[in-house]
């Protein structure tokens, strides 16, 4: 089947809410570009995603961060934070990516780990603002806690 075609599926899906499909349609893309990789030494692509053709890789970036937001929303953190991470692996630049991860350290409690995401997220995008509010919160948070101990 047409990778492109699959990851269209999934992109309806998850914009009309219907995450257990997007769910299986994302790592359905997943798991079919992965296995259509061609053998390379580039050591800085993640290893599951070596060799993968140049076309899909937007869009792997994209599929493995929206499958990760889905299993945020399903209060699954430690998956998540393997798909944003994956995600991150693939394309370093993904800003979306480390503020999504951001999110979840945040939430856990791993304050100074959210606080790194979330500046790495401002430096490659200084204008987005849902960074910024997070990064203010969690330094707040991670000083009362600091207060605290």
């Amino acid at each position: 089947m047409d990778p492109e075609k699959i990851f269209e599926e999934a992109e309806n899906f998850f914009k009309n809410g219907q995450y257990q499909e997007a769910e299986r349609k994302f790592t359905e893309f997943v798991e079919l570009v992965a296995s259509k990789r061609q053998p390379s030494d580039n050591s800085d692509d993640h290893p599951a995603f070596r060799g993968v053709d140049f076309r899909f890789k937007s869009l792997l970036t994209q599929a493995l961060n929206n499958r990760g937001q889905i299993k945020y929303l399903r209060v699954d953190f430690d998956e998540a934070v393997e798909d944003y991470s994956a995600a991150l692996e693939i394309d370093e630049d993904f800003a979306i990516g480390y503020y999504n991860r951001g999110q979840i350290h945040y939430r856990l409690g791993r304050f100074q780990q959210g606080i790194d995401d979330f500046n790495k997220a401002l430096a490659l995008q200084p204008d987005f603002p849902d960074a910024v509010l997070a990064l203010k919160t969690a330094t707040e948070d991670m000083q009362k806690a600091n207060t605290k101990s």
